[in-house]
């Protein structure tokens, strides 16, 4: 190191000595040039980049196999071997510590290296040890001038790595406490950048982290996290305070409430009557009565306005026709969807029920005809002109089916100020890891609806070519019992790219097998009407996951998954969902050729949707929590959400302890 760099990093030194605030910014450091440290920037940034390696170069106490450290040695032989490019330098040495021969091999040697290990001098090798026999080796050895030292090895380049041993020296208890993080884990980090020769040892032993020193790193990681996350405004208050009763709405059912519907009712009606805007998702497996939950939030919203986006036009209408038949007379409901035809010309008193078709031009007539008290949308929403500033409520359902991007435009176009924001709910069987992982980081509110008005009964099997003809017996069983059954295929067309049947190829074999039998999919403008009359008269629907919501079907027992490692455990849970709606045996058969099945068995073993969530979490990882930008992916270098949660539970209890006071 030139004299440059050694006064660089003596004042790096005596600034982070001085330093009283364990959150300095590093890059704050003056006269220092950190262009290089692009990733560095703070405390947590240097301990979240621990070291890859350490070059132990203490003298060995004894002579043990696969020991990596220093030995004092005299040469007593060094002989040039082979030619050319397999020129090599076998070295025999006297280990001045130990009664033993050293044998040492140097591949490709420079010049000056046959100086260094001429016969007759003494030096300190440094090098991996490995015993054959009764010889001793090492292989590639180097001459070591500062012996005793233990230097941590970043990934990264020399140069960086001079810099980042010297930051070390930031890293004391005292910063480690004052950054929050508690023992044992100070203990452990300190030591992580302050290695003894017993840790480095057993780093070598473990190839890594291991134990305390594992789960230390693991607890800063989400302990930071959940800090960044913290920063983040999450309280804002309401647009409006809604007090709406539903108690009248409730009896006028002509069916009684779970024990889950009404706590999640519970939870709603207290966050809507905050004057902070909630945000909360209410989970309930298929077939739990999420529908009746979210008209009573639009009961306890009333007089203001409500919006709900749902995913697919069929299940928006669905949505649609469910309002029409509980909500009150008095509440105006209308329906937006990308085909809703423009009655402009029709007459304002058959208006109620329904919305033109308008380009964001027609803001005058947009405005004239918005009256309603409640909406029901498919994306189509977002595209719209809206009197923004009467909305209360804004609702998602299914929003595992939504992008992030979408979500948040969705909360973002009602959302008029700054200051304020409209109540959120958001809807769900199954949540995409991104949420799962903001529910166990305290991030988002949750209400999970246990219960449902009948058992479920399916039966999930896993099921391939060599079944085809049990699979054919059991279809036509059900048939003859007046059941339904839904075949789901990857694609729509034949592609070269996966080795399953398309839809287009494997209809010809059941339209001449069965009678029946509905084709569809998300490419047939007409879906709809199929749908509707397979209902009514179908046996067997081939289709793709157009299914997957928004289809009633109380007479369907089975369905058939083609490709289902194609497929999130979301989307399949979704489909198996559409078995078994009113307490009728299910059977869901997963058709696959991959030989790989560990997380389509993890999946047959349970129908709760929680459980499924944490599957897909472990599977698919959580995504970036905090821009928002990616529903999936891993965002963590040590901490794992599906397997970490006592480290989140005790990062969690801590933060709201530290809140509390």
């Amino acid at each position: 190191m030139d004299f440059l760099q050694q006064a660089k990093l003596q004042h790096i030194l005596s600034f982070l000595a001085s330093s009283k605030s364990a959150h300095t910014q590093i890059s704050q450091i003056p006269n220092i040039d950190f262009s290089k440290l692009t990733d560095i920037h703070t405390l947590f940034d240097l301990i979240l980049n621990p070291p890859k390696n350490y070059q132990n170069k203490t003298l060995l106490p004894t002579l043990t196999h696969n020991a990596i450290g220093a030995v004092r040695v005299e040469i007593t032989q060094s002989a040039k071997a082979g030619f050319g490019k397999k020129t090599y330098l076998k070295i025999l040495a006297h280990c001045l510590d130990f009664t033993q021969t050293l044998h040492m091999t140097l591949f490709h040697p420079k010049p000056f290296m046959y100086k260094n290990f001429a016969e007759g001098t003494q030096c300190v090798v440094y090098g991996k040890l490995e015993q054959k026999g009764a010889i001793w080796t090492i292989t590639q050895p180097k001459i070591i001038h500062d012996f005793g030292a233990i230097t941590l090895e970043f990934k990264t380049t020399p140069a960086k790595n001079k810099i980042l041993n010297a930051l070390c020296a930031l890293i004391t208890h005292d910063t480690l406490r004052q950054c929050g993080i508690i023992e044992p884990y100070v203990s452990a980090i300190y030591e992580i950048f302050h290695p003894a020769q017993e840790f480095v040892r057993a780093f070598a032993h473990h190839n890594g982290y291991f134990g305390v020193y594992q789960e230390a790193l693991k607890f800063v990681e989400i302990w930071h996290h959940i800090l960044r996350l913290r920063t983040k405004n999450l309280h804002f208050q309401a647009s409006f305070i809604c007090n709406g009763d539903t108690k009248a709405f409730i009896d006028s059912l002509p069916f009684t409430l779970t024990q889950g519907q009404h706590e999640a009712i519970e939870s709603i009606a207290k966050d809507l009557s905050s004057h902070t805007a909630t945000r909360r998702l209410i989970m309930g497996d298929v077939g739990c009565g999420k529908t009746i939950v979210i008209l009573s939030a639009v009961m306890m919203t009333y007089p203001h306005k409500s919006i709900l986006m749902a995913p697919t036009s069929i299940l928006a209408k669905q949505l649609y026709e469910e309002a029409k038949k509980f909500l009150p007379p008095y509440i105006k409901i209308q329906l937006i969807t990308a085909q809703t035809k423009d009655i402009s010309h029709t007459p304002k008193h058959t208006q109620s029920r329904l919305f033109a078709q308008t380009t964001h031009s027609d803001t005058a007539h947009d405005t004239d005809m918005f009256d309603a008290d409640f909406i029901i949308g498919t994306q189509a929403i977002l595209y719209r002109d809206f009197d923004y500033t009467k909305f209360a409520l804004v609702m998602s359902d299914e929003q595992h089916r939504f992008g992030t991007n979408q979500r948040h435009k969705l909360e973002k176009m009602f959302s008029t100020t700054t200051r304020t924001k409209p109540h959120v709910l958001q809807f769900s069987a199954t949540p995409i890891p991104r949420t799962f992982a903001m529910i166990q980081t305290h991030y988002i509110q949750h209400t999970i609806i246990k219960d449902l008005p009948f058992k479920k009964d399916i039966q999930t099997s896993i099921i391939g070519k060599r079944d085809f003809p049990k699979l054919l017996v059991h279809l036509q069983n059900e048939f003859t019992k007046g059941h339904q059954a839904i075949i789901i295929y990857p694609l729509v067309e034949e592609s070269q790219h996966i080795e399953y049947l398309s839809l287009s190829q494997g209809q010809e074999f059941w339209l001449k097998h069965f009678d029946g039998v509905y084709v569809t999919s998300g490419k047939d403008k007409q879906k709809e009407e199929v749908l509707e009359e397979f209902a009514q008269k179908g046996n067997l629907l081939l289709a793709t996951t157009v299914v997957e919501v928004g289809i009633s079907l109380p007479k369907l027992s089975t369905i058939i998954i083609v490709a289902p490692e194609r497929l999130g455990l979301a989307t399949l849970h979704q489909l198996r969902g559409r078995v078994s709606r009113n307490g009728l045996k299910g059977y869901c058969f997963l058709y696959t050729n991959t030989k790989d099945t560990a997380r389509l068995e993890s999946f047959a073993k349970t129908l709760n949707g929680f459980e499924i969530a944490q599957l897909d979490l472990k599977n698919r990882n959580s995504g970036d929590l905090l821009s928002g930008t990616k529903q999936s992916g891993n965002e963590f270098k040590f901490f794992d959400p599906s397997s970490d949660e006592h480290i989140l539970s005790k990062v969690n209890a801590l933060i709201d302890s530290q809140t509390s006071v």
